[in-house]
């Protein structure tokens, strides 16, 4: 196994899993004249790779062995034990980097298995679509040893901007879950305030360029709000919670006037209104991360 093509000086390397994240992975290590090896269960989807450059690879195992480096980006973890299992022994001596999306118990499930199976382990995810792999818009987060992050991180900036969060395996998929937990949360909002303005006979574009600038004065907020987090407490700098309920209220009022869905600010006004009832009425609305905290009643 050689760790350098001696004619590219690159990694060579294998992508399982041709799915539309899959081949963006694979053109974008083909962009970077990586030597690169392709498998897909369904060989038509490997085809149009094959016309950049790449080796299409007959079986898993052919695959694997092609180099040091195994990337798979599948439907979820339990393929990546289907397809890999049956080759478990050629994982040996190997670096297998897994961008499948999934569970941070099933990261760590799987750290244990392929590490049984003598080989490194790196496990991401990837915050992007595929149209953004490759430039600077893709950011993908990693997490396992940082000897294996730190000899491959070359190859792995390929894909985008690659950031090493820490050793523990399941790191990548909480991040990625507490990143679209906000992705979701501010995206019901803005459909809720446009299914409010729309009983109004206003239509959704006219509400957008208003919610850019809302979504993009609540980021600015952001970094303060972090820090009040940690520090553990919640000094009011722009509103306090009893403020915002007040608002949380009259949102619920509009919601019932236009015969609405009103699970969304039902649900907004019962958090301040628990954060209120421990003493954070006048804290800022950050101090409602202190009924996040916690299970649902």
């Amino acid at each position: 196994m050689h760790d350098l093509d001696a004619d590219t000086g690159r990694v060579p390397l294998s992508v399982l899993g041709l799915g539309l994240m899959g081949q963006a992975l694979a053109a974008a290590f083909l962009g970077r004249g990586h030597p690169t090896t392709v498998w897909n269960r369904t060989r038509a989807k490997a085809e149009p790779l094959a016309a950049q450059g790449a080796q299409l690879a007959w079986t898993v195992r052919d695959a694997v062995t092609a180099g040091p480096l195994v990337v798979i980006c599948v439907s979820d973890y339990d393929t990546v034990r289907d397809i890999l299992e049956p080759v478990s022994r050629d994982l040996s001596g190997r670096t297998l980097v897994n961008l499948t999306s999934g569970t941070s118990q099933e990261a760590r499930e799987t750290a244990q298995w392929v590490i049984h199976q003598g080989a490194v382990y790196l496990d991401g995810a990837i915050m992007a679509v595929p149209p953004a792999i490759g430039t600077a818009n893709a950011t993908v987060l990693y997490s396992g040893p940082t000897t294996a992050f730190d000899r491959h991180q070359q190859a792995l900036s390929s894909l985008g901007s690659p950031v090493y969060v820490g050793a523990d395996h399941g790191l990548p998929s909480l991040f990625d879950a507490a990143a679209l937990s906000l992705v979701w949360s501010t995206l019901n909002g803005f459909l809720h305030g446009a299914a409010l303005l729309g009983k109004a006979g206003i239509p959704a574009t006219a509400f957008a360029r208003l919610a850019k600038t809302g979504i993009e004065t609540v980021a600015d907020w952001v970094p303060g709000y972090a820090q009040q987090i940690d520090d553990g407490t919640y000094p009011a700098t722009e509103s306090t919670v009893n403020t915002n309920l007040t608002g949380m209220k009259h949102l619920l009022h509009e919601s019932h006037a236009a015969d609405i869905n009103t699970e969304l600010p039902e649900l907004l006004a019962t958090l301040a209104e628990r954060a209120v009832a421990k003493g954070h009425g006048n804290n800022s609305y950050a101090a409602i991360t202190e009924q996040l905290r916690h299970p649902s009643p």
